[in-house]
């Protein structure tokens, strides 16, 4: 396991603590967020809404009524992640101004953390009817998670050196990947077997859920007993009563200034489109897999898995690419696997598993690690002392336009009537994000922002 230990000059201890965050976390973000919840509510509002749980061949077409409005029970997991998506691009910039002001910055991380753990062990209670709470909770749990990531983030910063934060990252994302395929292989394990446990489905997924929650909440113990607080710098440290009226003026003044910092803006804006692809290629791959390429649910599941457990080894071998070509040569490269991960996925035959399961494969190789390599890359663009306040924009950037890759794959579908057509399209985002990519100087940027410079950028 050497390859997981602390790399040089990275204090063993926050170390441990930095990466079992990305533990922590990605509990709640496979099993609650990518897998379970969504069919769940949607089952519980169908059930609201109609009496029965649709399917396809007797659907629910009853809408629910919110403030007025006819909504879809089939929507409602969706529209829900979307306004807190929404939500989360004008509230983590503010986190970010805080955290950057307070002395006591994991306390800041974990009590959202916890916040959320909370709320999504409380998905227990949602069933029956009760559909109303699952919303809130799913709200709530998503604009937690996005608010302890942007001080997760900035926390790198203060652990890392330059020359070790490519490393740090990766195996911190490492770390998420086999926890989040640890507890999703479990509770998997325990929904088919639900009959042979002698409990309902409905029981066995509420219960996952409920073990999602507990899993972030205590893991999250790890990173609020081994980090450590340090003062602020770089910007001044508030007065209570006074800190967010001022955080909000911080972040105006950002604002205005980042025009300052030309190549951080760029890396930004080039980050914000190709992680737009990546999300929305993750998203759209179980609906793909079932409507164009005709699998079943049953291949769709063992494939996330083994994405999941792919992901781990390619952000770990990520980092060793980026240690020896630098961070920004390696995810120019990635982004050229995922142009051709789109292709290849227009190129599918459908009933045939093998290539599916290929390409799973590459989505796992470059997954993990074109999005660990960004936040290490991007944090040797921040100017000294506004390290949270910049990876709110990161964090706030990416859910502000993460809508933009499902549209434009919705929209290529209903015009062609085809998902293949459409899965393709999404190269787009990943030409557009090469394109800007290339054009970013880091070594320009490092020196724009005042920081040291690593041997390899």
């Amino acid at each position: 396991m050497g390859f997981l230990s602390a790399p040089p000059a990275v204090d063993k201890r926050e170390y441990w603590g930095f990466s079992l965050y990305d533990w922590a976390n990605s509990g709640y973000v496979t099993t609650t967020g990518t897998v379970l919840f969504a069919p769940y509510l949607t089952s519980v509002a169908e059930n609201a809404a109609c009496g029965y749980v649709g399917t396809t061949d007797h659907p629910c077409n009853t809408n629910l009524q919110v403030l007025g409005l006819g909504i879809s029970p089939g929507s409602l997991a969706f529209y829900i992640v979307t306004v807190a998506t929404l939500v989360s691009a004008l509230f983590l910039p503010v986190v970010g101004a805080i955290a950057d002001r307070m002395a006591n910055k994991k306390l800041l991380m974990c009590g959202f953390a916890w916040a959320g753990a909370l709320a999504a062990s409380c998905m227990v209670f949602v069933g029956g009817g009760r559909w109303e709470l699952g919303a809130l909770l799913l709200f709530i749990g998503n604009l937690c998670l996005g608010s302890s990531l942007v001080v997760y983030d900035s926390i790198l910063i203060d652990i890392a050196p330059p020359d070790q934060r490519d490393a740090v990252s990766s195996r911190a994302w490492a770390f998420g990947y086999a926890g989040g395929f640890l507890l999703l292989l479990v509770n998997l394990a325990v929904v088919t077997a639900h009959d042979a446990l002698g409990m309902s489905q409905s029981t066995a997924v509420r219960l996952s859920l409920l073990s999602a929650g507990l899993w972030w909440g205590l893991f999250t113990f790890i990173p609020f007993i081994r980090l450590r607080n340090r003062p602020p710098t770089g910007v001044e440290q508030v007065r209570s009563g006074n800190l967010v009226r001022q955080s909000f003026g911080q972040l105006s003044a950002t604002l205005k200034h980042m025009r300052a910092y030309r190549m951080t803006m760029l890396f930004l804006i080039a980050y914000l489109f190709f992680n737009d692809g990546i999300q929305t290629v993750i998203s759209v791959s179980s609906t793909y897999g079932e409507k164009q390429l005709g699998f079943e649910t049953q291949i769709l599941i063992a494939t996330i898995l083994l994405v999941q457990f792919v992901a781990f080894f390619g952000a770990l071998a990520f980092g060793r690419f980026a240690q020896r070509y630098g961070a920004h040569r390696t995810i120019t490269g990635g982004l050229v696997v995922w142009m051709l991960i789109v292709i290849a996925g227009f190129l599918l035959p459908a009933h045939q598993i093998a290539p599916f399961l290929v390409m799973g494969v590459a989505i796992g190789i470059v997954l993990g690690g074109t999005q660990a390599l960004s936040r290490s890359a991007f944090s040797q663009l921040i100017p000294k002392g506004r390290e949270a306040e910049y990876f709110s924009l990161y964090q706030a950037g990416e859910r502000g336009t993460s809508w933009l890759g499902t549209l434009v794959f919705g929209l290529v579908h209903q015009l062609t009537g085809s998902y293949r057509p459409a899965i393709v399209a999404l190269g787009i985002f990943f030409v557009i994000g090469l394109a800007l990519l290339v054009r970013v100087d880091m070594r320009r940027g490092i020196d724009e922002a005042g920081n040291t410079q690593p041997a390899r950028v």
